[in-house]
């Protein structure tokens, strides 16, 4: 008779719960990556560059201000929740894309004029004149 050595099931337990700790937020956030840039792709690698960034940091703080406002961070004890909260910072980042590729879009329209013409022009239209 052969005897096989077995790990341990409490250290098993921990490494798979360490994994879904970092494996939820991962997961939304790859995704809010690959959807907001198959929908509208950059024109420029700067543009491209400081859109992926913008969106990363939105969809982690943006995320994680969501789950702290609706007070559910203790969903992150099972994996089912940790996908949920996944979820969360996914669709935190996708408006952050859409902005950025606006200011880029809108900058772009606007090159040779002055950045104070631009912000007159930009208080004017969030005050419907």
């Amino acid at each position: 008779m052969r005897i096989t050595n077995m790990t341990e099931p409490a250290s098993t337990a921990v490494g798979g719960y360490a994994l879904g700790k970092l494996l939820g937020p991962s997961i939304g956030l790859a995704l809010v990556v690959v959807v907001v840039m198959s929908m509208t792709m950059p024109t420029t690698r700067r543009e491209w560059f400081v859109a992926l960034i913008c969106t990363v940091v939105a969809s982690l703080c943006g995320g994680a201000a969501l789950i702290q406002w609706l007070a559910i961070a203790s969903w992150g004890a099972t994996v089912d929740g940790q996908i949920a909260l996944g979820g969360f910072h996914f669709a935190a980042g996708l408006p952050a894309w859409v902005m950025v590729r606006g200011w880029f879009a809108y900058t772009e329209a606007s090159k040779g004029r002055s950045l104070l013409a631009m912000i007159k022009e930009l208080r004017a239209a969030t005050k419907g004149e």
